[in-house]
């Protein structure tokens, strides 16, 4: 959760200096009640209090309350959406030793499976344009979780469901499918409070509550492996996904409420945010970044499959030692993350993104050094070395983002909170699936198949290669994150709302 990180008892968006305390909020009103009293006497008999002071209390509680409630609801899904390790890594065990799938199927399913997250920008735009309800993102949430209970359940409750291919990849991608439409919401609503409440960096808050969800589901991934069935696990995941739709739904109160636009179809109102987004990711400021982050995931090809059939196959590495080297990995990333939050963000970003990206190339370089038994040679057994840096290439990838997300969220245009968050995300989705299809390929090109992985090393140095070569156009990226906005007022011809643009140093 993201309650024990952000303190409860004084609201974040009072602790901004830019924002000023009640206290000193009532004494302005104070003063100019007073002034006018004095201009205007027919009004002395008026007491401030009643006009001014009690208003502005009121107000701020309730905008307490709706923040407060915003921070659980999503800080609960973020840990949940970090908890899918749990199932995934019972079901990556069952298609391996079970289903017998050799590494190049296994990376497959994984990569499809990740096919509805690409649609991302249609649910965004959706959930702006048409609201459901009053609290307008959280039916949404509501739907999302339902299609993944009915997803995992089916694999939990149907046996046959997890034995044959196509109804696995089928209950597989609904799952996803589910999670695209929750994530796109919770994002959605992480943009809007912070702009809202002039809060930066709330993104930082998404990855901690990530990370320590990814840090439980894998320890207790690897530890009830050989102890519970798949199918078990399954069904644990999906009665805490039932929980989370209970608290979503008891949390509709308080809540971002809107009305439906009136005045204007939903055709109408699509087509607008449409029209803003492209006008939005036309800007320079927000395409010169976007392309270098996309760029630079689609670049490397992705040999998971292949590493951890080898670990497991080869090296007949136990699972437990797996799920805790991905533990590892997490601990890290929550490490880095609130590094970032309190340190690094006064970094330059081309310096810091420009490091990281230079350290993630030689990481990718650990796996070789385990293929080629390297570590035995200094005395270092495979599972140390497994549980110490195996998922240290995996933890800075996710990291990397991190910056980007900041940044695009606070050029954010206004309005279009949805589809704008949600285009993010699934191209750097779809970036993720080029990179995974071009390790499938070439995996195939170099014969690394199920017993033979005589030419997995020169694939883990293509990979270093390619992660080298975004470098070479590292000055697209801006000097810094904005610190300070200027706020332009572009209206377009065919955009009803206001477009927000960060002044950044390119």
């Amino acid at each position: 959760m993201i309650y024990p990180v952000i303190s409860t008892k004084t609201p974040i968006f009072l602790t901004n200096p830019k924002t000023p305390r009640i206290h000193e909020s009532c004494t302005k009103l104070r003063s100019i009640s007073r002034s006018s009293q004095h201009q205007n006497p027919i009004q002395n008999d008026i007491k401030p209090k009643t006009q001014f002071i009690n208003p502005v209390l009121m107000t701020n509680t309730k905008s307490h309350y709706g923040f407060q409630a915003m921070l659980s609801l999503c800080g609960l899904g973020y840990w949940v959406q970090g908890f899918r390790c749990f199932p995934w890594l019972a079901l990556n065990f069952h298609m391996a030793h079970n289903l017998n799938f050799n590494p190049s199927t296994l990376q497959l399913v994984q990569n499809s499976a990740n096919f509805p997250m690409v649609a991302k920008p249609l649910y965004g735009i959706l959930s702006d344009a048409f609201y459901i309800a009053g609290p307008h993102r959280i039916p949404y949430i509501c739907i999302g979780v339902l299609l993944q209970i009915l997803s995992w359940g089916q694999l939990a409750l149907i046996p046959v469901t997890g034995q044959t291919l196509p109804s696995l990849m089928a209950c597989v991608l609904l799952s996803n499918f589910g999670a695209s439409i929750e994530e796109v919401s919770k994002d959605a609503l992480v943009t809007e409070h912070g702009q809202k409440h002039r809060i930066k960096g709330l993104q930082s808050y998404s990855f901690m509550a990530l990370a320590v969800g990814g840090i439980l589901g894998n320890f207790l991934g690897g530890y009830f492996s050989h102890k519970l069935q798949p199918r078990t696990m399954f069904l644990i995941f999906s009665a805490l996904l039932s929980f989370q739709l209970a608290i979503s739904s008891s949390e509709c109160l308080g809540l971002s409420h809107r009305q439906t636009p009136t005045g204007k179809s939903i055709t109408d109102n699509i087509r607008k945010h449409l029209s803003g987004l492209m006008i939005a990711i036309s800007e320079d400021t927000i395409s010169k970044p976007l392309t270098w982050i996309l760029t630079s995931i689609a670049m490397v090809p992705i040999l998971s499959g292949s590493t951890f059939s080898y670990q497991i196959q080869c090296l007949n590495l136990d699972l437990s030692v797996i799920g805790m080297s991905k533990v590892i990995g997490q601990l890290m990333l929550l490490s880095l993350t609130l590094i970032y939050d309190n340190h690094w963000k006064q970094i330059p970003m081309r310096k810091l993104v420009g490091g990281i990206q230079f350290v993630y190339a030689f990481t990718l370089l650990l796996d070789l050094i385990l293929v080629r038994q390297i570590n035995a040679g200094i005395h270092i057994s495979n599972e140390v070395f497994t549980l110490c840096f195996s998922g240290l290439a995996e933890t800075l990838a996710q990291f990397k983002i991190l910056p980007f997300m900041v940044l695009l969220a606070t050029l954010c245009p206004q309005g279009c909170e949805g589809s704008f968050t949600s285009f993010v995300a699934s191209t750097v989705c779809l970036s993720s699936l080029v990179g995974g299809f071009w390790g499938v390929g070439l995996a195939a090109l170099l014969g690394i198949e199920g017993g033979d992985y005589t030419s997995l090393p020169v694939g883990l140095l293509i990979q270093f290669v390619a992660a080298l070569l975004p470098l070479g156009w590292i000055h697209q990226l801006p000097m810094s994150c904005p610190a300070e906005k200027e706020m332009k007022k572009c209206i377009g011809e065919t955009q009803g709302f206001e477009r927000v643009v960060g002044s950044v140093r390119i």
